[in-house]
């Protein structure tokens, strides 16, 4: 039933045409996402305000008022806007662990490719047309296994925090890093030469053991430097180990 279906929702699934005035043509909703998503994009999310996006469209608020009535409709517009729909391409061949690998980077890239997005807050799962596609497309990666639709959704869900999570934290000190000018390289070896003068092998002997080596900086164990490719094979493992388990019940 539409009617319980907030507006914003009903534009942006085409269920309700938006309300129009005056002589100019009628903006879009998508041209709404895609100015906020660029002063996001330029300027960061706190940039972002009715006003400032009307006159990004040359309109006047009021006339932005007709499309999204309020800046959470706004946020969502433009958070869908950003996601975009999945590539053709994303998660549709392979076994179930090559799509999800797959559709994680992807997820990953969205993520990367639009910081702010990390800073929305999130109040419920996904509804608007994009994300909606995504969700999609990660439980057809999982289709074809012996997983209940409960253990389906879990495990997508699983690795969407997994990837939201270790790219928030890439993210964050990433620009640690760059607001004080130095590369990553350099930090990791900051952090190890700070680390060893507060440790020492009688109360941390097993951060001591891994100071001796370089597990701590990028020049660590060869196969392993890519922290977020390692984790997201250690979620996929798990959710492997349940996959087999139901397939032989």
């Amino acid at each position: 039933m539409t009617e319980e279906l907030p507006r914003v929702l009903r534009l942006l699934w085409g269920l309700e045409a938006p309300r129009r005035r005056g002589p100019k043509p009628a903006m879009s909703l998508r041209q709404i996402g895609a100015a906020a998503g660029r002063v996001a994009d330029a300027e960061g999310l706190g940039a972002v305000s009715m006003s400032r996006i009307a006159r990004e469209l040359g309109y006047t608020t009021m006339s932005l008022y007709r499309y999204v009535e309020s800046k959470d409709d706004l946020l969502t517009v433009m958070l869908d806007e950003a996601y975009g729909e999945p590539d053709d391409a994303v998660a549709m061949s392979g076994d179930w662990r090559t799509r999800l690998h797959e559709w994680s980077l992807a997820l990953r890239d969205a993520l990367l490719g639009h910081p702010w997005i990390l800073q929305v807050p999130i109040t419920e799962p996904p509804l608007s047309p994009h994300q909606t596609a995504w969700m999609e497309r990660g439980l057809e990666a999982m289709a074809a296994t012996p997983l209940s639709e409960q253990e389906k959704l879990s495990s997508m869900l699983l690795a969407d925090v997994y990837v939201r999570g270790q790219t928030q934290l890439h993210l964050q000190m990433a620009g640690a890093y760059w607001s004080e000018g130095v590369s990553s390289a350099e930090a990791d070896l900051r952090y190890v030469r700070r680390l060893a003068r507060l440790v020492d092998p009688e109360t941390h002997p097993r951060i001591c053991a891994a100071l001796r080596t370089d597990a701590l900086t990028d020049s660590g164990e060869p196969g392993v430097q890519d922290e977020f490719v390692f984790g997201l094979d250690r979620v996929l493992d798990g959710i492997e180990a349940l996959v087999a388990a139901r397939g032989a019940d």
